[in-house]
């Protein structure tokens, strides 16, 4: 099968139940436990779960109080993000002995490019193969790996043999792999999306293949053009190292809902000097303010404003949250606030490194090596 684009050899490598999975290296006694790294309280939110605790219904995200509910002999334990950075540093370690062309997207996966490689190995597949393996030997924790012409299609592979396990799809595979994926495996595609697509008669790939482009722009906005390329094998997104932030954030949950506007200017002084730190950190300042409200029934609402000059001083972006926060009346009682700042100094820098897609059209044989 030939394609009329670059074809390049990624890997995307997931650790397997990251934070869970530190907590029980380091706590040998945790091992083969339902464990769940994050607060357990009423207000507590599940940050991370070993798969002991998934088999229970125990997933990210969801609250203390609904995961002992379903798992009643579930071990709580706290966040230690010092140390998950410490053995993300030994994992990206690794990576490095094989390719420049990590792109870290989290602390507990990247992507890699192996197209041109260190080893000079040209099977994608084996050097995958010996990334988990070298992970296994040297931190004492599993990883999971998907590999494939982009990383979208490596992407989502990462996930189909997870715990400890890889998946490759090479280039004559690409489109059958797509027309049969359950459209909820796309990456990019949400629950709220899934639904929309499910009333619109689109349940696989092979679904979305028969819908034009038109269509999809028509209902899904510009992620329609998205959906319609990479449901074809298209998606020209290069592994980038040294992926600059497109916005900074910090924010805080409450242990009780805030009902007064009065109430929450302490508690957005507290979040704006956190992101002040950050910003400082990393000599990073922004434009657009953004101001994040999260109410008791969940919902969640964001009010910004994009102002003429470059700021990171916590004084003038606490001025600019407060104008935000009084905007409109509250709708309900609030658990979350947050601030975010984008449309940073960064971006210019970012447009500079990006390299131009290249437009030369190549015809590759089934022999490219995977």
């Amino acid at each position: 099968m030939d394609f009329d684009f670059p074809l390049r050899k990624i890997i995307h490598v997931d650790m397997d139940a990251f934070y869970a999975s530190v907590e029980q290296l380091d706590n040998p006694e945790l091992k083969g436990k339902p464990l769940a790294v994050g607060g357990g309280s009423k207000r507590g939110v599940v940050s991370a779960a070993s798969y002991e605790a998934r088999k229970f219904g125990v997933r990210s995200a969801i609250s203390g109080f609904l995961a002992r509910k379903r798992c009643p002999d579930l071990i709580f334990v706290p966040p230690r993000f010092d140390r998950y950075k410490e053995i993300s540093k030994q994992v990206r370690a690794i990576f490095y002995e094989y390719t420049d062309l990590v792109e870290p997207l989290s602390l507990d996966e990247a992507y890699l490019d192996v197209t041109q490689n260190k080893k000079g190995n040209p099977s994608a597949s084996m050097i995958a193969e010996e990334i988990r393996a070298k992970i296994l030997k040297d931190v004492g924790l599993t990883a999971s790996a998907g590999i494939s012409i982009n990383k979208f299609i490596a992407k989502v592979a990462s996930d189909y043999n997870k715990p400890n396990g890889q998946k490759t799809v090479p280039p004559e595979e690409v489109l059958t792999f797509l027309e049969a994926l359950d459209i909820r495996k796309f990456y990019g595609v949400g629950k709220v999306t899934a639904e929309r697509m499910y009333q619109l008669g689109i349940f696989t790939g092979k679904d979305l293949k028969t819908k034009d482009v038109d269509f999809l722009t028509e209902h899904f906005g510009k992620s329609g053009s998205f959906y319609y390329n990479v449901v074809r094998g298209i998606h020209l997104s290069e592994v980038k190292p040294n992926r600059i932030a497109k916005s900074v954030a910090a924010e805080r949950t409450f242990s009780d809902n805030l009902t007064s506007e009065i109430f929450m200017l302490e508690k957005l002084e507290n979040i704006a000097n956190e992101l002040e730190r950050r910003l400082k950190k990393y000599t990073i300042s922004g434009k657009t303010v953004t101001l994040k409200i999260k109410y008791s029934d969940f919902t969640t609402q964001t009010r910004s404003k994009t102002i003429p000059y470059f700021i990171s001083d916590k004084s003038l972006i606490l001025e600019t949250v407060k104008n935000l926060l009084y905007q409109e009346k509250l709708k309900d009682s609030v658990r979350l606030l947050g601030i975010s700042l984008s449309n940073l100094n960064t971006d210019k820098k970012d447009k500079k490194k990006e390299k131009p897609e290249q437009k030369k059209s190549i015809s590759v044989q089934l022999k490219f090596e995977f």
